[in-house]
């Protein structure tokens, strides 16, 4: 009999070991939905559990109660989750590494139509090969409106392309998201016409388009602009010429911009306005992100859901994006730099404060001379890759809010040094 209840001691502790290791990686994920129109809970959104692994596949659904809280149970923690919000037709959504067990989600109430929307800055980088002129296009726009809504139409975003453009495809990012698959749409009964079939969230929305045209050696482009923006750049390799319509409408950038390209910018420009110029000759510039991708490049993103991202334990999931990314940067800095040196503020503290509010990021700051030249660029380099490892690491979610806003507030005052120290010379060579 005795040995009858240590054989049953042994069993039942074997069953619970088994209970025990099959519910170890398993626990609920909580969350609370705010409306940031309204600011109080958001009752009734659809919640979709995506689980990141190969795909992205649903582990499960509810619905926000009435204080805006959802839940689920027994979740599998060795993998990563996305939280999916769907409110009034749009989504949100927010990341849940392993390990963690709570996801908060603010969403905006849609509207066809708000105000106070602007274009930050539009960058065109094209280059010549062949009969063809391939064109990559930037675009960061702003939704400021107050209260805080999400513009969501027929054609959220529109913008104009030239004739006989052939679109081979784009991408759209909101906030501190990862792009996805976002190609323009033409829009019915419009030559040239296209928009983003992409909601513009509160904040700032980055798009871009890449395609290409005919080119027999020279093209003649208009730019027709379609919302107030602060400044349009034009990139294009030094073996290449560019001749604007009215000179007066952009300044070079010198040695500001990239040192193997010509960049031209036009600041304050208005809803109507027509930005003309000629191209000509050849050159393609260097595939960064391949050069970057070099024993592991990115591979084709053939994920559900448009590319929302990979799982978090992927090494460097913006990867692929590198020179989207860090062009975007560049341009910020190219136009802030312009701001400076077309201003020339009268008093140093004022040119300080100008360049660490216009200049996020790196290579654009001025280079008064051989000697400097250098060691300016080496700096720069260095505060490029630095930046681009800060967003990676915001992304992947190894670093808090906290201190993100910390190392990025210490490199915007890096940044703003370097370009009161270049200043001065770069101002002697302004004509």
């Amino acid at each position: 009999m005795t040995q009858f209840l240590s054989y049953r001691r042994i069993t039942l502790a074997l069953i619970a070991l088994l209970l025990l290791s099959a519910f170890a990686g398993a626990q609920n994920i909580t969350g609370t939905v705010t409306n940031k129109t309204s600011n109080k809970p958001s009752g009734g959104d659809e919640i979709v559990l995506l689980k990141l692994g190969q795909g992205m596949d649903e582990a499960g659904r509810t619905k926000t109660d009435s204080t805006g809280k959802f839940s689920f149970k027994d979740v599998d923690q060795s993998s990563p989750h996305l939280v999916r919000v769907i409110h009034q037709g749009v989504t949100y959504h927010a990341q849940v590494p392993p390990g963690r067990s709570t996801a908060d989600v603010d969403v905006f109430d849609a509207a066809k139509k708000i105000d106070n929307l602007s274009a930050t800055v539009q960058v065109m980088r094209l280059q010549a090969e062949g009969n063809q002129l391939q064109v990559t296009e930037l675009y960061a726009v702003k939704n400021a409106s107050n209260p805080p809504r999400t513009l969501m139409n027929d054609q959220p975003f529109n913008i104009i392309l030239p004739d006989g453009a052939h679109i081979d495809g784009g991408e759209a990012i909101s906030g501190n998201g990862l792009p996805v698959s976002a190609s323009p749409v033409p829009a019915p009964s419009e030559k040239n016409h296209y928009f983003f079939l992409f909601p513009l969230r509160p904040g700032e929305t980055r798009f871009q388009v890449s395609y290409h045209l005919p080119y027999t050696g020279e093209a003649s482009l208009t730019e027709k602009i379609l919302y107030p923006m602060e400044h349009f750049v034009v990139m294009v390799l030094k073996s290449m010429q560019f001749t604007p319509g009215d000179p007066a409408r952009f300044q070079s950038m010198g040695d500001q911009g990239d040192p193997g390209a010509t960049t031209m910018v036009s600041s304050a420009v208005k809803v109507g306005d027509s930005l003309a110029f000629k191209i000509s000759g050849t050159g393609a510039f260097p595939a960064e992100n391949e050069q970057a991708g070099e024993g592991g490049g990115a591979a084709a993103d053939n994920r559900p859901g448009g590319g929302l991202g990979p799982p978090i334990e992927a090494p460097d999931p913006l990867h692929k994006y590198r020179w989207y990314i860090l062009g975007a940067l560049a341009v910020a800095m190219i136009a802030g730099a312009f701001y400076v040196l077309s201003k020339r503020p009268p008093i140093a503290a004022e040119g300080e404060a100008v360049a660490a509010h216009v200049a996020p990021a790196p290579r654009a700051a001025a280079r008064p001379a051989a000697a400097s030249n250098g060691r300016s660029g080496l700096l720069l380099e260095a505060l490029k890759e630095e930046l681009f490892q800060l967003e990676v690491d915001r992304q992947e979610e190894r670093i808090s809010e906290a201190e993100y806003a910390k190392a990025k507030a210490a490199l915007d005052v890096t940044i703003a040094r370097a370009l009161k120290r270049g200043a001065p010379a770069a101002k002697t060579q302004n004509v």
